[in-house]
């Protein structure tokens, strides 16, 4: 499995919010800048983060972006599944019926339980827990 652009960005971009949590709405400029995204791209990574409900925005003087949740309330496949969509490795674990040799294949439960396994560690990590291993990382 290999992450797009789309779902590293976006955890770049939702670290950085989770960075300034609190201080109100922060400008798209902002974030392209100290993040290293084009703006136009951010632009297309902050909608389906918007329509998960991650992500709130204000236009106008006070404008900006920010989280609609804590970061301890958001985990890191809420992100991706929000920008990837489906995280599975093949399209049979979703959807076995789309293959008539679901019910018996091997590889099939191979992909399985490491889609399982990637999908427990995404789960299992928080915006505040990256933070802090940001912040531990910069400091160690």
């Amino acid at each position: 499995m290999k992450l797009t652009t789309r779902g590293q960005y976006s955890t770049k971009l939702m670290m950085e919010l989770a960075k300034k949590y609190g201080e109100g709405p922060i400008l798209s400029k902002d974030i392209s800048k100290a993040q290293d995204i084009s703006f136009k791209y951010l632009g297309q990574l902050i909608i389906p983060l918007k329509i998960a409900g991650l992500v709130r925005s204000n236009r106008g003087a006070h404008g900006g972006i920010m989280l609609s949740k804590h970061p301890e309330d958001i985990k890191l496949i809420d992100i991706l599944k929000a920008v990837e969509g489906s995280l599975y490795l093949a399209e049979c674990i979703k959807a076995p019926n789309i293959c008539n040799r679901s019910k018996n294949c091997v590889a099939r439960e191979i992909w399985e339980e490491a889609s399982e396994a990637f999908l427990k560690v995404f789960n299992s990590i928080t915006l505040q827990k990256m933070i802090e291993r940001d912040k531990a990382k910069k400091n160690g």
